[in-house]
């Protein structure tokens, strides 16, 4: 980890379009303001954790049972309904 001292309205350059200015520090909190291109998301840590793992749950197949059928369409495993035979 790369650890730099900044001040007040100074500012970081992380590759050749991102910049972090210190744009305030009130006791133990600082302010930072980054500017970066529009298809660079920026996100505090833990938001960017959250959406991380949202993402990963919604990729994981569900376990989720199949609903009932509905009483107008009874199930082909119904002994009551036996299958169309052909007629000779």
């Amino acid at each position: 980890m790369l650890v730099l001292s900044r001040q007040r309205d100074e500012s970081i350059i992380i590759g050749d379009n991102i910049e972090v200015t210190v744009v305030d520090i009130r006791g133990d909190k600082v302010r930072l303001g980054i500017t970066a291109p529009k298809d660079i998301s920026v996100h505090r840590k833990e938001v960017y954790e959250a959406i991380r793992r949202e993402n990963r749950q919604a990729a994981q197949p569900t376990n989720e049972v199949a609903p009932a059928p509905s009483p107008a369409q009874p199930s082909v495993a119904d002994p009551a309904v036996q299958p169309d035979k052909a007629k000779k």
